[in-house]
């Protein structure tokens, strides 16, 4: 056990020493105590072991600068943990201050063991028992654990075993591993209790081990990762079911079969920014007939925080409109051209014809869901636009700026306000995304709370030469805030929309940050709404529990709450009402028609996509 030797010949031997002796048997080591000596004895004899620690008294002439202590484990049939005893005679100093100090810490480890805390076992603490019979299935039973390390593996990982809770279907595979690299190791579904077990449920396996990786296996292949976790993972199999299969080895994919990076940017406010063109292994048949061609490209907006979550997606196509302003100038070369070589042809038409953003085109199904909640005020705004009037719409949340973009072009009668925090999202929405601004359409760089407060509270009435346009009354943000619907006073916001991620997704929610659902800001929200207004937020959470918190408050606090459920369950779009009349469910396929009539599509699938997901509002109050 020196210290430039390593640890691998001292576990080899203190393995020996455990598999030798009877119950009841000692062992007695007579020790310095230096930290990497107590780091191998004290988890060793953590489970089974009686241990005792003390101080062996010198002679009264002795000059020695170290104390000798006697480490004494004795073998015992129950695997119960015991606290270490310890007692020190005629030894002080720093030597004996740090030795007591890894006693109590080791000590604490064992009580927070024997309370059942969620901390990490090793692989001898299971094999002696700490969580059971590992060879037999337990319903429902879950530990981590850390894997490999002291010369048996190339790496060292942290992994959580998961034993299914309901095993009255037949499973899959008797045991399987699910490999989570590090990018992916903060998110809520990997991270948490409550994930975990949607990710077992996921794979029907009987018995996962979930295998987290860190950043010291970035480097690594995938193939060496597998070679170097399978001795390791097969003794956690458990013998029950075992058909003699190889253990299957998993990994979350994402269905790309290419994908180029376009654009890098690290923000101040938001991090990492990766703007990527990718191609799927697999296309919805709707956007194939829609634009006909062999691989569709989508461009993507992802935020290095929480890579899982996409924040933006636009399908791509040819810029026709392009064709035309050079088709007089393709005229006037025709006689040169003939000359070049016909390989330059589709090099050519690339040039003519550039890839942008499809902007009548809505890629996000949830997008999809929130424009569909529009019906639950389909009466309103079709009273407001026959008038010649605008609808006040503010959208806290730009990303790439494709909602605001298909709204604006779909329903010519809103008036929108974009607030986004990052300046760095709206360039990248400009020069990436094609986002582009009129007077119909604005964005406010700054905080969507604060907005939302200032709108909250009407500016006086500004002097002639000090007013809006058209003597309208503006907030200190700029917001109109008067009504634009004929017979309402005061400040009023007809559609609110949140749409906004986290950059803390290890908490379960991954949109909205918790600010925008607290009770205080969602009782702004409903004072800034005018009488007809609609409130609109992306949930997306995998956890039943804080979907559940956030439909309560905004129960709480609005009269009427509806909800539609998207992207298999991690989705949901919550709509609120303030108004006291609320519209019943028999007249939604007629509020529906309404709303297909005030929007605006160059293609018919769109809008009957949008009609179609109205079916699935729920109402909830």
């Amino acid at each position: 056990m020196e210290p430039h030797v390593g640890s691998k010949l001292g576990n080899k031997y203190l393995s020996e020493v455990q598999r030798v002796l009877r119950f009841g048997g000692k062992f007695v080591c007579l020790t310095l105590a230096e930290s990497h000596i107590l780091g191998l004895l004290f988890p060793k004899f953590r489970y089974g072991w009686r241990m005792n620690v003390h101080s062996i008294p010198q002679k009264p002439s002795s000059k020695r600068a170290f104390c000798t202590f006697m480490v004494v484990a004795e073998k015992e049939i129950s695997t119960e943990l015991q606290l270490i005893e310890s007692c020190f005679l005629d030894c002080t100093g720093n030597q004996a201050a740090a030795l007591q100090k890894a006693i109590e810490n080791e000590n604490q480890i064992r009580r927070e063991y024997s309370s059942g805390s969620d901390i990490m076992h090793s692989l001898e603490d299971l094999q002696l028992g700490a969580k059971g019979d590992l060879t037999k299935l337990s319903q429902g039973r879950r530990f981590q654990l850390t894997l490999g390390g002291r010369g048996g593996s190339l790496f060292t990982y942290r992994a959580v075993v998961l034993d299914a809770k309901d095993n009255s279907t037949p499973f899959s595979f008797h045991c399987g591993v699910f490999i989570v690299p590090k990018t992916r190791a903060h998110e809520w579904l990997f991270s948490s209790e409550e994930g975990q077990w949607m990710v077992i449920e996921s794979s029907q396996a009987a018995r996962l081990i979930m295998v987290i990786l860190d950043s010291s296996h970035m480097n690594t292949t995938m193939d060496d990762i597998q070679k170097d976790l399978s001795p390791l993972v097969k003794q956690l199999a458990p013998i029950e079911g075992d058909n003699g299969a190889q253990i299957p080895f998993m990994m979350a994919g994402d269905g790309i079969k290419h994908r180029d990076i376009v654009h890098k940017v690290t923000s101040a406010l938001t991090g990492p920014i990766i703007v990527e063109d990718v191609v799927y292994e697999d296309v919805d048949d709707d956007v194939s007939r829609l634009l006909p061609n062999k691989d569709l490209i989508f461009r993507r907006l992802v935020f290095q925080r929480a890579e899982s979550l996409v924040q933006s997606e636009a399908l791509l196509a040819r810029d026709e409109s392009s064709t035309k302003n050079v088709g007089t100038e393709r005229k006037k070369n025709t006689s040169s051209s003939k000359s070049k070589k016909r390989g330059n042809k589709k090099q050519n038409d690339e040039s003519i014809n550039p890839l942008k953003v499809y902007h009548d085109y809505l890629a996000s199904s949830y997008h999809t869901g929130i424009i569909s909640g529009f019906m639950l005020i389909s009466s309103y705004l079709e009273s407001v636009a026959s008038a010649g009037n605008t609808v006040k719409t503010v959208v806290v949340g730009l990303g790439a700026g494709l909602l605001p973009m298909f709204l604006h072009g779909c329903m010519p009668f809103l008036h929108i306000e974009v607030v986004e925090l990052d300046p760095v999202i709206l360039d990248l929405a400009r020069d990436c995304f094609g986002f582009t601004e009129d007077k119909h359409l604005k964005v406010h760089i700054t905080d969507g709370i604060q907005f939302v407060r200032d709108l909250k509270t009407p500016m006086p009435v500004l002097g002639r030469n000090e007013d809006g346009p058209g003597g309208l009354k503006l907030s200190s943000n700029g917001m109109c805030i008067t009504s634009h619907a004929e017979g309402r006073d005061g400040p009023g916001i007809d559609v609110l929309i949140i749409d906004v991620d986290s950059s803390d997704s290890s908490s379960g929610m991954t949109c909205p940050a918790a600010d925008f659902v607290e009770e205080s800001f969602l009782q702004t929200v409903k004072d800034s709404l005018a009488e007809q207004g609609l409130f609109v937020v992306n949930l997306v959470s995998r956890s039943s529990a804080i979907k559940d918190m956030v439909i309560s408050r905004m129960k709480m606090v609005f009269n009427h709450l509806f909800s539609i459920q998207l992207e298999e369950d991690v989705n949901m779009v919550l709509f609120g009402l303030c108004s006291e009349s609320c519209i019943d469910k028999d007249v939604f396929p007629e509020a529906a028609v309404r709303l297909e009539k005030l929007l605006k599509f160059k293609h018919a699938e769109i809008g009957k996509s949008i009609i179609d997901t109205t079916k699935k509002i729920k109402y909830l109050k």
